[in-house]
């Protein structure tokens, strides 16, 4: 595997980190860009860049603002623009390293929102997206009084942060992921009212426009995460008909990649992969 660290800084000065990751020993088939979820980081995947190196993907994981380490408030963001340029500046960045090569986009959980999202508005130019464990159901409905802080507060008070609310027992059956997940440095659990509002917005909208997106899609979803609902998926891939394919797993939880069965898991998006290159 050969590893590239890039930073750039977006168009408000934020910098962002990102990891590259490709094989050394065959010729690359395709880009994957990948946005990661709340609290967390890209570093956290350079397991899944192992599997798709094997099979000539390269990964390119961005830290987003607010997370790992990137610049910016953590937990926080002004507006959800300013996560759209920065996948912008992503797929720039993918582009001019690896020109020629088709984009992929990748998102898990709050990256799988963003990235559902940016498809829908700003209708990229990419081969595909795989979306895993979308929060566009979640933990947060069971948290009413952090839904009507978000709505009431965010605007009044953006910047005011609280605890996310995530137990890191519900991100995998795998206790050696939950125990890294809890001593890692770089993870955190913060998020700020004004992100809370924005995010309800973004569900919402993304829910209610789930049958405009327009680009070839794998959506899976671990039947037994208690963070994402499952919900989510089902939800959006109605929308979509046959457009779309989603694969529900049994009995596991939100990170599908950090399950026991993350070899299935790697297979199946690669082998869905190939076969998008293929047509």
């Amino acid at each position: 595997m050969k590893f590239t660290e890039l930073k750039w800084k977006s168009r408000d000065g934020v910098e962002i980190l990102a990891q590259c990751r490709e094989p050394d020993s065959q010729p690359p088939k395709a880009v994957v860009c990948l946005l990661h979820g709340l609290g967390e980081h890209s570093g956290r995947y350079a397991h899944v860049a192992e599997a798709f190196n094997r099979e000539a993907y390269i990964l390119v994981g961005a830290d987003l603002r607010g997370h790992g380490r990137s610049g910016g408030a953590r937990g926080h963001v002004d507006l959800i623009e300013d996560f759209m340029r920065d996948i912008d500046g992503l797929l720039g960045q993918a582009r001019a390293r690896y020109p020629g090569l088709p984009l992929i986009l990748y998102g898990h959980s709050l990256g799988a929102i963003l990235g559902l999202y940016y498809g829908l508005n700003h209708r990229p130019d990419l081969k595909g997206m795989i979306a895993t464990s979308p929060a566009l159901h979640s933990a947060l409905e069971n948290q009413p009084m952090k839904v009507l802080a978000a709505k009431v507060l965010g605007s009044l008070m953006p910047n005011l942060s609280l605890h996310s609310g995530l137990d890191p027992k519900s991100i995998s059956r795998d206790e050696k992921v939950v125990r890294a997940y809890v001593n890692d440095p770089l993870v955190h659990y913060r998020v700020s009212l004004g992100f809370g509002k924005i995010i309800l917005g973004v569900t919402k909208w993304t829910l209610e426009h789930a049958g405009e997106f327009t680009l070839p899609l794998l959506l899976m979803h671990g039947k037994a995460d208690v963070l994402a609902f499952p919900s989510s998926s089902i939800e959006f891939a109605a929308a979509l008909k046959d457009k779309c394919t989603l694969i529900l797993w049994d009995g596991a939880y939100h990170e599908l990649h950090n399950e026991p069965e993350q070899g299935e898991v790697f297979n199946v998006m690669t082998s869905w992969m190939d076969a998008l290159l293929k047509d």
